[in-house]
């Protein structure tokens, strides 16, 4: 009859212990020299060539950069859309249809002329743009 008192738990099995000779003889099932023949050379094997591996490889489908990139209004279309004094906002440029949403920010980039006076609000720009807004 089994009780608690004589339940007995499962013998446990010894681990092998390779390359200590023994049974096996020299080499112990390891081979002649080498990485894998010494200790510790089996785990670090898995991601010997992975960098190479991963430069070599094309990027068939693209690459898709997880940081979301802004919407980018050149100066052109702020000579072309806007009047003087008028102010340049994520909003107004989405009602002018020159962006279809600001949901990542606006940047403005210094590609064309600008002779118009006008305010800029919320938008990231470029140094040469700023440059060009301070001085007008």
């Amino acid at each position: 009859m089994i009780t608690l008192h004589n339940l007995k738990s499962a013998p446990k099995k010894e681990k092998k212990r390779v390359g200590r000779g023994g049974k096996r003889g020299t080499y112990s099932g390891r081979g002649i020299k080498g990485q894998r023949a010494r200790s510790g050379g089996k785990r670090g094997l898995k991601r010997l060539a992975l960098k190479p591996l991963m430069t070599q490889t094309h990027k068939l489908k693209g690459f898709k950069s997880i940081h979301k990139k802004p919407e980018i209004v050149n100066l052109r279309q702020i000579q072309k859309y806007f009047e003087d004094g008028e102010t340049v906002s994520p909003k107004t440029l989405v009602k002018k249809g020159l962006i279809k949403t600001a949901k990542y920010g606006v940047k403005i980039l210094g590609i064309g002329k600008l002779t118009k006076k006008v305010k800029v609000k919320d938008c990231q720009m470029s140094k040469k743009v700023e440059e060009i807004i301070s001085k007008l």
